[in-house]
C-alpha cells in the first residue's frame, strides 16, 4: 500500500520539539518521517534551522519502528560527500537500518554560507554524480581514493557502515536529472505529482537491468495547514509557507531569507490556498493527496505548516487524517482503490 509520512521541518520548529514530534508521528502510525536539511530558513517568519543529522540521530533512539530520510541533502558544497557518506552510514546503524539517504542538488540558500559560491545548475549536477559514485564507493566499507573533476578524495574508509550500505533517494524534475540519476541511486524523490517522472524513472531504470516498477520507490511530499478555522489556517500557510509558490527554478538561486520575502510580496493568501489545503477538512486533503498515488508514488509525507498547531495536529485529526488515506488510496499506487 501507498505509506504516508509526516515530516520534520526544521525550519519552523526547534530540534527538541523536533524529536517529541517524531515520537508522536511513531505512535500516531505515520510509516516515514522525512527531514528537511538546511542551514537556513526560507522566511524569517519560519524562525528555525537546526541540524538535521543531529535531531535525526536523536529521533533514530527515541523512536523503534518508522523509517527515516533526509528530503533532501545536498552533498556537494556545504557538505563533502565522504563527510554525508560518514554520518549517512552512522544513521542507518543507529537507527537498525532504518534510515534512507535522500540526495540533491541543493538551493544557494543553505550552500553559499560556506563562501564557496553557487555554481551554475549543470555544473551542480555534475557535481552530485560525483557525490553520488563517492558515497556508494565509501558505503563498501573499502579504502577509497577518487579523483574527480570536483571533489577528491584521498585514502578514506568509513568504518561502520551497515553490511548492505544505505538505500540513496535522489531529487529530480525532469527527463534529465532522471537519466542521470536513476541509475545510480535507488529511488526517486518529487514535490510534484507526475506521472510521467515515474514511468520514465522505471524505463530508465529497466533500460539499465536495475529494479523497477515496486523494486523501486517513487517518495513525494504535500504541504498541509490544518487548523480548526479555515482562514487563520490560510493566514498561517501564507505566512510560513508562501516561499512554496516560486518554484524550484527561483526558489534553488536565491540566496538569503531577504530574498524569498521580495520574490513573494505579492502572493496573497489565495493564493497559496490554491495549492495548499488550509483548515479543518480532512477530506480536502486526501483529495489533494490522490494524486501523488494516481501518478504512481510508494510513499507521500505530508508537511504540516506551521509550528503553532504541529502538537495539536498530532494529538487530535492524524490518525483519522491516516485513516482516511489508507482507505482511498489503493493497494497498489497508480491504481484504483476498490475501497
Amino acid at each position: 500500500m501507498t505509506r504516508f509520512g509526516y515530516t520534520l521541518m526544521t525550519e519552523q520548529s526547534g530540534p527538541k520539539e523536533l524529536v517529541g514530534y517524531a515520537a508522536d508521528a511513531e505512535r500516531v502510525g505515520f510509516d516515514l518521517l522525512v527531514s528537511s536539511d538546511h542551514y537556513s530558513p526560507w522566511l524569517a517568519a519560519q524562525g528555525h534551522a537546526s541540524y538535521a543529522w543531529s535531531v535525526l540521530g536523536a529521533v533514530a533512539h527515541a523512536t523503534e519502528r518508522v523509517e527515516l530520510m533526509t528530503y533532501v541533502t545536498c552533498p556537494t558544497v556545504r557538505y563533502h560527500p565522504a563527510v554525508v557518506a560518514q554520518k549517512a552510514a552512522t544513521l542507518a546503524l543507529l537507527s537498525d537500518g532504518r534510515f534512507t539517504l535522500g540526495l540533491g542538488s541543493g538551493e544557494n540558500l543553505n550552500e553559499h554560507v560556506v563562501g564557496h559560491g553557487w555554481p551554475a545548475v549543470d555544473a551542480r549536477q555534475d557535481m552530485l554524480v560525483e557525490a553520488v559514485e563517492i558515497i556508494r564507493a565509501l558505503h563498501t566499507g573499502e579504502m577509497t581514493t577518487y579523483d574527480g573533476e570536483y571533489f577528491r578524495v584521498d585514502s578514506a574508509r568509513v568504518w561502520d557502515v551497515p553490511e548492505d550500505g544505505v538505500p540513496l533517494a535522489a531529487a529530480v524534475a525532469g527527463p534529465k536529472g532522471i537519466s542521470r540519476f536513476a541509475p545510480l541511486v535507488d529511488h526517486l524523490v518529487a514535490t510534484e505529482p507526475r506521472e510521467d517522472l515515474v514511468r520514465t524513472w522505471d524505463e530508465v531504470r529497466t533500460d539499465a537491468s536495475l529494479p523497477s516498477g515496486a523494486g523501486t520507490r517513487k517518495i513525494g511530499q504535500i504541504p498541509i495547514c490544518w487548523g480548526p478555522d479555515a482562514e487563520e489556517a490560510t493566514a498561517l500557510a501564507h505566512e510560513q509557507f508562501r516561499w512554496f509558490a516560486g518554484g524550484w527554478a527561483v526558489n534553488s538561486d536565491l540566496p538569503t531569507t531577504a530574498g524569498f520575502a521580495g520574490a513573494t510580496q505579492f502572493v496573497r493568501p489565495e493564493d497559496v490556498a490554491e495549492t495548499v489545503p488550509c483548515g479543518p477538512d480532512l477530506d480536502a486533503v486526501v483529495e489533494a493527496v490522490r494524486p501523488f498515488w494516481e501518478a504512481g508514488f510508494t510513499d507521500v509525507a505530508l508537511v504540516q505548516v506551521g509550528d503553532a498547531r504541529q502538537q495539536e495536529f498530532l494529538d487530535g485529526p492524524a490518525a483519522d487524517l491516516l485513516e482516511r488515506l489508507r482507505a482511498a488510496a489503493p493497494s497498489t499506487p497508480g491504481g484504483t482503490s476498490d475501497r
